[in-house]
């Protein structure tokens, strides 16, 4: 009876050691100071009806955003934890035991790519591609309340081994077969792992379709293709790769899943199973990931770098082509993730060729934000400090991309610490200081005031500073030959000093951290003198400028017609005046189903991972009846009267 209720969680899966009583406390904490505040100043219902049901997308936008830093303050704390190990465990096991220190390995890299990086970007697509190209919200405003929530449904599932389990994945970020199979890891750490990276790629997967539909069918009238910002170029481009190879990550999850539950030998190293399966269907996947991570980074520096040049981007063609061949050439590159593991001469020199290939139309791109500052009235706002810093940053992480993607230059440094301060470079330079230049540019169109610049700039080099001292150590510590995944090493090799001077590096950084919530803070408290009442603080190009700062809740009371590239900048020139012919505004209503639906969905992965059978059965079921109730609503939008829309355009002109 018990395992028929419980499936395998016996009472020793709750919380018994240090960091599950600890995480399970910060949750509840948490959980608590959220009620106690929402109660106090009964905000209940203004929370449920304004928030977390809506569809607008500039709502869902800051969801996403706020549950991403609150993923990114649990990430960071996994890697101090990694690099304060790492600082103390000369000739010593440090603080954490070997098991302890894989699973928090694992943690980091899930979280920081799946809900951090990513939750940014889509945080920013909700906001600007709508604004971008001319629409009052995307193709299927329900899809995007769903995809949000199932982001939201996974990451709550990942943060539940501290109260049922106690344990993670042990195994790496992408949990490599046989070491994540049934055999050298019975427990519940990889299953955790599986559902909750199928819940949250499921809602990737839902908002990628969303975006892709909604720019090929939504955009404004005489808005073609080659007319559209980069930025909403490079979410194409993006969402066309996540797309394919999504569902590549979920059916090799969901095999892995068969292996484990069913003992089916798929990715086994015995009875017929073939592990390099394995690692080819998921870099299959994980190299174009890198790319959907960077693509709308470079986006956001095309924007922010036309600004803050005070002319027109360099090469714009050029730079759509760069794009589509790097989403094209992205799913050609993924076997050099494993040159080592023997797939032989001819093969490796075809993936060696291609990887060269890539870094072509990157270095396109770069050449044309350089040529676009020439002769430029540059102006060195904080969003072009973070630009620069990337600059500089890419080129070293360029180089030694271009050393890893030579087989021979490989072999040297597989598997080591030149690879992870390699990767690190790269997205952080790219999809880090991609989302600062992008938050930190757009922020006026958030919120209607700009942020403290002085703060801004200090940020900014505390990170930069931060990062070269963490990850310059790690390059030297790789070609000594210190591996990833490395929890304790011998004194003798004398790589303790590099690994201090990296953990100095992350208090560095975290100073930039602190600096930006108080930067935050400040500008809040400094709104009347920083406010954006032009709904145009720099000057800017692009269709988003032309609306007040914050933007209306439908965007625009008229669909602008595009003629040129940069829209509003053509406009501004010509001295045109938006219409006031107002027209009845038809909108999504808020729902609160793809809240339902995400909840039953937690349910069956917790379900899945306990195999608690009945209780999978309880979430299934109540995915399906709510998709079918949803099916037969037909009261999904409202109508703004035209004299609602003249009477509101008229407040927001005299405000």
């Amino acid at each position: 009876m018990s395992n028929f209720l419980f499936g395998r969680m016996t009472r020793e899966d709750l919380p018994h050691v240090w960091y599950t009583i600890g995480g399970t406390a910060t949750i509840i904490c948490m959980c608590i100071a959220i009620a106690v505040f929402l109660t106090r100043t009964k905000r209940w219902g203004w929370l449920w009806r304004e928030w977390l049901t809506s569809t607008d997308p500039k709502k869902i936008g800051v969801m996403y955003t706020i549950a991403s830093a609150v993923m990114f303050f649990r990430g960071l704390i996994d890697a101090g934890m990694l690099w304060l190990q790492q600082s103390m465990a000369a000739d010593s096991q440090g603080y954490l035991t070997a098991g302890h220190f894989q699973e928090i390995f694992t943690a980091h890299g899930d979280i920081m790519v799946f809900f951090v990086v990513m939750g940014f970007f889509f945080g920013l697509m909700n906001w600007f591609v709508p604004l971008q190209i001319g629409a009052r919200d995307l193709a299927y405003p329900f899809l995007n309340s769903l995809g949000f929530w199932l982001y939201v449904a996974g990451a709550a599932l990942i943060n539940m081994f501290f109260i049922f389990g106690g344990h993670f994945a042990d195994t790496g970020w992408l949990a490599p077969t046989p070491l994540s199979g049934l055999e050298f890891n019975p427990g519940v750490g990889v299953d955790y792992w599986i559902w909750s990276l199928q819940l949250s790629g499921l809602g990737s997967l839902l908002a990628g379709i969303n975006f892709m539909v909604t720019i090929i069918k939504k955009r404004a009238p005489g808005m073609t293709l080659m007319k559209m910002p980069l930025f909403v170029w490079t979410t194409l481009c993006s969402t066309v790769l996540i797309i394919t190879a999504f569902p590549v990550l979920t059916a090799t999850m969901f095999l892995l899943w068969l292996d484990r539950f069913f003992d089916m030998h798929i990715f086994t190293s015995t009875f017929g199973g073939n592990q390099m399966m394995y690692f080819n269907l998921i870099w299959m996947w994980g190299h174009p990931e890198v790319y959907i991570l960077v693509l709308p980074g470079w986006g956001m520096f095309s924007e922010v770098v036309a600004a803050f040049s005070q002319k027109k981007i360099f090469g714009y063609v050029s730079m759509v082509w760069a794009a589509i061949i790097i989403t094209f050439l992205s799913f050609l590159v993924w076997l050099h993730h494993f040159y080592t593991m023997g797939p032989g001469a001819d093969v490796n020199s075809f993936f060696a060729i291609t990887t060269m290939l890539i870094a072509i139309p990157t270095g396109v791109q770069v050449f044309n934000w350089i040529l676009t500052m020439y002769k430029g009235k540059v102006i060195f706002e904080s969003p072009m400090y973070w630009f620069m810093g990337f600059v500089t940053i890419f080129t070293l992480g360029g180089m030694a991309g271009l050393l890893l993607g030579s087989p021979p230059a490989d072999f040297q440094v597989h598997n080591s610490l030149f690879l992870v301060a390699h990767f690190h470079t790269m997205v952080m330079g790219a999809a880090i200081f991609g989302s600062f230049a992008g938050y930190t540019y757009w922020f006026p169109k958030f919120t209607g005031f700009t942020l403290n610049e002085r703060l801004g700039k200090r940020a900014f080099w505390l990170w930069l500073i931060g990062f070269f001292v963490s990850f310059t150590p790690l390059y030297v510590l790789g070609f000594m030959g210190a591996t990833r995944r490395l929890d304790h090493y011998a004194a003798s090799t004398g790589w303790q000093p590099l690994f201090i001077t990296s953990t100095v590096g992350l208090v560095i950084i975290i100073c930039g951290i602190v600096t930006q919530i108080i930067q935050v803070i400040v500008s809040v408290r400094e709104k009347n003198q920083n406010r954006d009442t032009t709904g145009d603080p720099w000057n800017g190009r692009t269709l988003e400028w032309s609306t007040s700062s914050p933007p209306p809740f439908y965007n625009f009371a008229v669909i602008p017609t595009v003629t040129t590239r940069d829209a509003y900048w053509e406009m501004k020139k010509n001295g045109l005046k938006p219409e006031t012919q107002y027209a009845d505004i038809e909108l999504p209503k808020n729902t609160g189903m793809g809240i339902y639906i995400s909840a039953f969905a937690l349910l069956l992965g917790f379900a899945m991972v306990w195999y608690i059978i009945w209780l999978a059965v309880v979430g299934l079921v109540g995915i399906i009846i709510c998709i079918i109730l949803r099916s037969f609503d037909d009261d999904t939008e409202y109508v703004v009267p035209a004299a609602e829309v003249a009477r509101i355009e008229a407040s927001r002109t005299r405000g």
